[in-house]
């Protein structure tokens, strides 16, 4: 079995574009990639375009090692966010041809199952009014749906400092959501590596009534010392690592103990395997795995196979029932979440067991999508249920 070509298409949204590609076989099997681009989406379709042209076209879709040496490496650059991201659809749709060509789920390809469950945590549920009472509505709505766990950020436009009054406020939130869920619920704590050390720190004292789950990205993730410094002084749980995009860079973060969970993103990490590797050397240094997230529904699957084989796989991620409501009809076989147990449930499909539906996905044109959640109005602008 041989690549023919790719065949790529982005699907917009307000806020973010997502970028699916095609791997076609001259055995007419066809696998499914994605990733989300925040402000690069055209230059990864060059990318991919170019990569198509020197390493993709003619390669064995099953010789997945091969292939994401030689896009990585075949060029002589060193390997970023895009170069990562189009490894990864590339990537994670061979896994698919693979699956499907021996009627298998990629799942059973990684190793088998370790577990026939993953917890799944809702995110882009707050894009309401920020006010405790629009934030308690909204986090009763996200139980309803099932969830047992899920993650805000309830700091505002604050950035590397939060005054007095906008601390105060963001408690009240966070109070807010707490009471809302219960106190069994999970509730994950985002910073979005705004903070500096000494911000995030007292914000972490200031929440820890409020039983978070983790401490997510506390300081800008460039400075692995800050980040250690937060961890030493802090008794919640640390997460980082969604923007990391290369397996090699994560050595830094292991030897310096400086995070309990890590945040890889399978769709900039250069996909599936890529990234169960770095679990296994996670498991290795006693370290809890959560992908990163925010992508379309083609990469919650992806995560998901990761998930089933992972033993020291935490919880995933879950945008797609929130900030996808307009295009869930662009991928057929979407993974859903259990409402009685909120966790997406094993699926023994072929491949990742999703399909791409292209018809739908050209009523979604790319748009020049803008992600700014903490500027002044920015809720008005995205009202919920107007994504």
């Amino acid at each position: 079995m041989r690549i023919t070509h790719i065949s790529t298409h982005v699907v917009g949204t307000p806020w973010r574009n997502l970028t699916y590609v095609q791997v076609h076989t001259d055995e007419g099997i066809t696998g499914v990639g994605e990733t989300r681009m925040l402000g690069h989406t055209d230059a990864l379709l060059g990318y991919l375009k170019e990569a198509e042209q020197n390493h993709i076209r003619g390669s064995d879709p099953f010789a997945v090692e091969d292939l994401v040496r030689r896009m990585k490496y075949g060029d002589f650059g060193r390997a970023g966010e895009i170069v990562m991201s189009g490894i990864a659809v590339v990537e994670t749709a061979c896994w698919d041809i693979k699956g499907k060509a021996l009627g298998v789920p990629v799942w059973q390809l990684l190793g088998g199952a370790v577990t026939d469950r993953v917890k799944a945590y809702a995110n882009g549920w707050y894009t309401t009014e920020r006010t405790p009472e629009a934030y308690h509505k909204a986090a009763r709505r996200v139980i309803e749906r099932g969830y047992r766990a899920l993650k805000i950020d309830p700091f505002g436009t604050g950035h590397y400092e939060l005054d007095h009054q906008e601390t105060l406020y963001a408690v009240s939130l966070i109070e807010a959501v707490r009471d809302a869920i219960g106190p069994d619920a999970e509730l994950m704590l985002e910073m979005h590596g705004r903070f500096s050390p000494a911000t995030a720190v007292r914000l972490a004292k200031e929440m820890a009534p409020f039983q978070p789950a983790w401490l997510e990205e506390p300081c800008p993730p460039e400075n692995l010392k800050a980040l250690k410094k937060v961890a030493e002084k802090v008794d919640l749980p640390v997460a980082t690592g969604e923007r990391i995009h290369d397996r090699i860079e994560f050595r830094e973060l292991f030897e310096s103990q400086a995070a309990d969970i890590l945040q890889p993103d399978v769709g900039h990490l250069g996909g599936i395997w890529e990234t169960r590797k770095l679990a296994a050397t996670a498991e290795s240094h006693y370290m809890l795995v959560a992908p990163h997230n925010v992508g379309g529904s083609v990469l919650t699957a992806a995560s998901l196979q990761l998930g089933f084989t992972t033993p020291n796989f935490k919880i995933l991620e879950h945008f797609n029932d929130f900030a996808d409501a307009e295009i869930k009809k662009v991928v057929k076989g979407a993974p859903q979440v259990d409402p009685v147990d909120g966790c997406f449930h094993r699926s023994d499909a072929p491949g990742l067991g999703v399909e791409l539906d292209v018809d739908a996905a050209a009523e979604f044109p790319q748009q020049r999508a803008h992600f700014d959640l903490w500027a002044e109005g920015w809720e008005k602008r995205n009202p919920e249920g107007e994504r």
